[in-house]
């Protein structure tokens, strides 16, 4: 690997690490749906002059329903779902449950595109389940409280992002991933707007707030998007998915410095299972 994308893959994680910490910052204010909304609405218009100078919104006309469909299950949703977990959860947190993405992917793989799994993958989900219980036994209590409620819904999320990637592959392969990347942000604010609304906060939004939420929306959603579509294209799934290793690292990395959180004993035990699951699991060279 090129010294340069090695670069660009630290740079990635570094930036959507900090997505965490961003939510955990701006949704109490605004507001999950909201703040998703925004989010959303700001990636689209930041990259909509890319995707005239590369002349592919006639995808996004001809795949829309697809591309719908992921923008719900890849974006709208998932983001409002962690949006929300952050509300409880410290971004160190969600950002480890993020990295749950591929297990997800890969269950649902063997469950809907009849993919195999060989030892090490199966292990790897045994490793990663654990890697999950053991997050949810550290909050010191089995009850279903808002903690819980907030590891489902991250988790939730990463089941949508599963499925996302196995749709994606099965109903756009060929179809240019800046269309799907701009034309699903298109979607969710379209669908999210009318909920939005009447959810708007009635006090005035700090300064502090909209400035964390451009930087959300402009560098954590657009130019990340770009930013890993160029590495997908330039080394291949099999390397460009090693940043899902990092992002954790920075999400836990911000939250300490920027937010002062702590981290426990039993969440540095859950992701280290997690992440080797992670690790296992991906022990093929193509899948979804």
């Amino acid at each position: 690997m090129h010294i340069r994308h090695l670069f660009e893959l630290v740079l990635l994680a570094a930036i959507w690490g900090s997505s965490f910490m961003l939510m955990r910052v701006t949704a109490p204010e605004l507001g999950p749906i909201p703040l998703i909304t925004l989010r959303t609405a700001i990636g689209f218009f930041t990259l909509l002059p890319f995707l005239l100078h590369m002349n592919k919104q006639h995808q996004v006309r001809q795949y829309a329903w697809p591309i719908f469909v992921v923008g719900m299950t890849n974006t709208a949703l998932p983001f409002v779902l962690f949006a929300f977990a952050t509300l409880t959860l410290s971004a160190g947190m969600t950002s480890v449950l993020n990295s749950t993405a591929p297990i997800f992917t890969a269950v649902i793989a063997y469950l809907w595109l009849h993919e195999r799994l060989n030892a090490f993958q199966a292990f790897g989900l045994g490793l990663g389940f654990i890697g999950v219980m053991v997050l949810f036994s550290s909050k010191g209590s089995l009850s279903f409280d808002s903690t819980a409620l907030a590891l489902l819904a991250a988790l939730g999320a990463t089941l949508m992002y599963g499925f996302a990637a196995c749709f994606t592959k099965l109903t756009l392969k060929g179809v240019s991933s800046l269309a799907i990347a701009a034309g699903s942000q298109l979607f969710a604010t379209l669908v999210l707007i009318p909920v939005a609304i009447p959810l708007w906060p009635e006090q005035a939004i700090s300064t502090e707030t909209w400035l964390a939420t451009i930087i959300l929306g402009v560098v954590c959603t657009a130019l990340a998007y770009i930013l890993y579509f160029r590495l997908l294209e330039q080394l291949g799934p099999a390397k460009a998915i090693s940043v899902t290793y990092l992002i954790p690292v920075f999400g836990i990395i911000w939250g300490m410095l920027l937010l002062d959180e702590q981290l426990s004993f039993w969440m540095i035990i859950g992701a280290g299972l997690i992440l080797l699951g992670v690790g296992l699991t991906n022990r093929r060279s193509q899948g979804c």
